[in-house]
């Protein structure tokens, strides 16, 4: 459910909110929820014996369908926000490694509620994201590269052909780095580059308290928004990874639904995992 275990810190808020109404229509943007052309590496990859630990997830993930929306290429350099566990980079080494360029991108340490130990953690992690892919995948781990976003070198800037951010954003609400951290990620993005975001869907009507990202939801017109005062345009929207069984209504969040379960409620048990938005936005002139 991508919630990163750090000190209690004060619950912020979103910069910036949509001034529509919730009986708004949904976003003027390409919807494309029936079909997508899933090229042969990518399916080759989504296939590839070495998921099979990970292949449990892909009902609710639909990583094939998810990667393909955002337009993710074989050739590619492509960033992963936040990785995490690496779900997503396992998927993405095999993929893009042979042809392309795979990039771990981290928090800068600086920008958060991040004390010491966390910041020298973050950074840890940058530094052996290459050697984790290379070791899972087979390799090689030139192929792959680990950075913060603390200070971009100038050699990276303009190169990346997308960044994707996987439920990742409430997170970056809550911790008040949202505008930094899109703002360094714009930065390495190409002229016409993309950010692919996945994330967990408050309901249009749920009230802020619901959706400053404490409890992983977010609304779909603010997500929009905020990313558009950030120098963005939405190119389209998907449901691949809709639920609509999740109530999100939660009194704990995101984390009462499966694979986290926290409260263990019966009624949840059987519902899958989250309602989530998948949006892809192009970098604005």
């Amino acid at each position: 459910m991508r919630r990163i275990a750090l000190a209690a810190v004060p619950l912020l808020a979103l910069a910036t909110t949509a001034s529509a109404d919730h009986h708004a229509a949904k976003p003027k943007a390409m919807h494309a929820s029936a079909k997508v052309s899933v090229n042969p590496d990518l399916a080759a990859a989504v296939a590839n014996p070495l998921r099979d630990p990970d292949r449990a997830r892909d009902q609710w993930r639909k990583p094939a369908e998810t990667l393909a929306f955002f337009g993710v290429e074989p050739g590619m350099k492509v960033g992963e926000y936040a990785p995490g566990g690496e779900w997503y980079s396992r998927l993405l080494g095999l993929y893009l490694g042979p042809k392309g360029q795979l990039v771990g991108l981290y928090f800068n340490p600086t920008s958060g509620p991040f004390n010491e130990k966390a910041q020298e953690g973050i950074r840890a992690g940058a530094a052996k994201y290459p050697a984790d892919i290379a070791g899972w995948s087979g390799i090689p781990a030139e192929r792959f590269m680990g950075m913060t976003l603390e200070s971009i070198p100038d050699d990276q800037k303009g190169t990346f052909d997308r960044i994707l951010v996987m439920r990742m954003l409430h997170n970056m609400m809550r911790w008040n780095n949202a505008d930094s951290e899109i703002k360094a990620m714009r930065e390495l993005l190409k002229s016409g580059g993309m950010i692919g975001i996945e994330q967990h869907r408050a309901k249009a009507d749920a009230p802020y308290s619901f959706t400053d990202g404490s409890k992983g939801y977010l609304r779909e017109a603010d997500v929009i928004k905020f990313m558009e005062v950030h120098g963005f345009e939405l190119v389209g929207s998907a449901e691949y990874n809709a639920n609509p069984k999740d109530p999100a209504n939660h009194a704990e969040g995101v984390w009462e639904m499966k694979p986290s379960w926290r409260t263990k409620k019966p009624e949840l048990e059987n519902l899958g995992e989250t309602d989530r938005m998948t949006l892809l936005f192009r970098k604005r002139a």
